[in-house]
């Protein structure tokens, strides 16, 4: 059946028990492990995709000196995805930034407790609370039209295929959208009702990508959950397909992560 991601998110978030937001600490605790100098990057790929997308965001990394792991998520439940993530991290010989796209931003929330992980990057990513659903993040929002979600009897999501583009990659070459559209992993939606245990942004320092001509998120969500969690925010205009189609922006951001924390200057 087709439906808007609002609509779904809206009916999950209904049958769930409302968790207030704790408040923010004041300030982020840093681990020991963010007195090394941070030169490894783990990133990990939202629903509908894989970790191809971070080709770009790979080439800019490693040309600085980066080492660079990709977490392939098999998006059938949280925990499966936080268990992919975590085995990348385990493999670091260091600190690591941890990066997040999209649902991606729930699985470095949840995985991102980790001791070796010095900080987190969020490209127009999702950060729920401990406590909280990712289907709870949309209440009060209004996702854009263009993003229409085609789900299976099983249970499984795909983004609607004539509505690829303008709702996730539109302003990537048509060519390239189209590769996007025939390649969707999709997502187990039931994912999006799982409640977090740890939320890494109360711990760790955090930035944020928001791409402001996303159609998957109300830009006022974006907005509204960098300002939750304290990020440092990058605004780049962009669709949500932001991680592949402006990839030194995204490169800019988590070398800058890399660096704050490496000098000590994000505490």
């Amino acid at each position: 059946m087709f439906a808007t991601f609002r609509t779904l998110v809206t009916a999950v978030a209904a049958a769930s028990l409302a968790v207030p937001a704790i408040a923010q600490t004041a300030s982020h605790v840093g681990h020991s492990v963010a007195e090394q100098s941070v030169r490894n990057v783990v990133l990990v790929h939202g629903a509908f995709a894989d970790g191809a997308g971070w080709r770009g965001v790979y080439d800019e990394l490693t040309s600085r000196g980066y080492r660079v792991t990709i977490v392939q998520n098999p998006l059938t439940s949280l925990a499966d995805d936080v268990a992919a993530t975590k085995r990348a991290i385990a493999r670091q010989d260091g600190p690591v930034i941890l990066v997040g796209h999209s649902w991606g931003g729930t699985v470095i929330t949840e995985s991102g407790d980790d001791p070796q992980v010095a900080g987190l990057v969020y490209v127009s990513a999702l950060s729920p609370d401990a406590g909280e659903t990712t289907a709870q993040q949309y209440q009060g929002f209004t996702t854009p039209p263009e993003f229409v979600l085609d789900i299976q009897g099983d249970g499984f999501g795909f983004i609607q295929a004539d509505k690829f583009k303008a709702g996730f990659a539109a302003d990537a070459t048509d060519r390239d959208a189209a590769f996007m559209r025939d390649a969707q992993v999709p997502i187990a939606m039931s994912a999006f009702e799982t409640k977090l245990e740890h939320a890494a942004w109360r711990s760790k320092p955090s930035w944020a990508v928001i791409a402001t001509e996303d159609k998957a998120f109300d830009l006022r969500m974006l907005r509204a959950m960098a300002a939750r969690i304290g990020a440092r925010v990058t605004e780049v205009p962009a669709s949500h397909a932001v991680f592949m189609t402006q990839p030194k922006v995204v490169a800019d951001t988590i070398d800058q992560a890399a660096q704050s924390i490496s000098s000590g200057t994000s505490r």
